[in-house]
Order: structure tokens, then sequence, then C-alpha cells
């Protein structure tokens, strides 16, 4: 199953360290293998932390795991845009203490804070661009800017800009 990991672990590596309490990674992976995904994931020691996790995937396209022996959780998101899967097959592999984990592009990343558009996200954000001064801020806008159109938030896009001008300064 291509994946690779993002939410805070990944802006943290890619930009500022900031707390976490979870591990989110974005999946492609049609939904006739989701069961079969769960089953696997048990040899790891990673089990589902709802009831009827399937279901409330199904309606969210976000598998809610936990990994029983650290108690972490594990939130796996099943994409299905072609942004999705593009930001998966540009991913890098990165060595973090020693473990070798598939990251996003910055650009990708930045998309994807954008579209969350949560107070961590924006300061994600903020982190990101500070650690990259030579991130395609051209083509991060367009895609925020697709997405601000599709869901009808033009303030996704205003917000990013403020803050691209405040770390320009």
């Amino acid at each position: 199953m291509p994946a690779i990991i993002i939410g805070g672990v990944a802006a943290s590596i890619l930009g500022r360290p900031r707390l976490t309490r979870d591990i989110d990674a974005l999946a492609m992976l049609p939904e006739d293998h989701w069961s079969s995904a769960v089953e696997g994931a048990e040899r790891y020691g990673i089990a589902p932390r709802i009831p009827d996790a399937l279901g409330f995937a199904r309606r969210s396209r976000v598998l809610l795991m936990r990994h029983t022996g650290s108690a972490i959780d594990l939130d796996i998101i099943f994409g299905g845009l072609p942004f999705e899967q593009s930001a998966i097959e540009k991913g890098t592999a990165h060595v973090v203490g020693g473990v070798l984990v598939r990251l996003p592009r910055v650009e990708d990343l930045l998309v994807m804070k954008a579209v969350a558009h949560r107070p961590k996200d924006l300061e994600d954000i903020r982190g990101l661009l500070d650690a990259h001064a030579d991130v395609d801020v051209t083509e991060v806008r367009t895609w925020v800017k697709e997405f601000a159109t599709a869901t009808g938030m033009a303030d996704m896009l205003a917000e990013l800009d403020k803050l691209l001008e405040q770390c320009r300064k």
C-alpha cells in the first residue's frame, strides 16, 4: 500500500518540532482492501481503536487505529484525489532515529496544512516556510486556490497569503 506520513510528525521532521499525539498517514488503497489491511496490521500490534472502525472509515475515509504496545494512535487517511495520489508518488524516504519513513514534499505538506486550516496547521506552515525558504510557493498557492474554490473557503488562500507575507519579512 503506497503511503506517506503526514500531519504533525511530518511537520516536525520537515519544519519545526512540535508535540503531537498521533501519527497520520495518507494511503492509496481501494476500499475493498481495507478489511485486509486491518487484519494485516494485527500482526504488528495495531488494532482498531473504535468499534466498527471500517464503518467509520467508509463514511470518513479515515481508519482510526492504535499500536497496542505503545498506545500511539494511528490515523490512516485513505486518499482518492489526484493531488493525494501525486503527493504519495512524489514522497521521499527519510531516516528518522534509525527508522525509514516516507514523507511528502514540503510543497505538498504545505497544501495539506493550508486545507486543514486549524491553528496548529497554520503554525506548522510557519515552521515549514522558515525551514524551507526555497519552497515553490506558486505551486502551493495554485493547489490551495483549487481547494479553496472547491470547498467554498476563500479564507483558506487569504490565510496562506498572509503567512507567506509574514515569513518573507
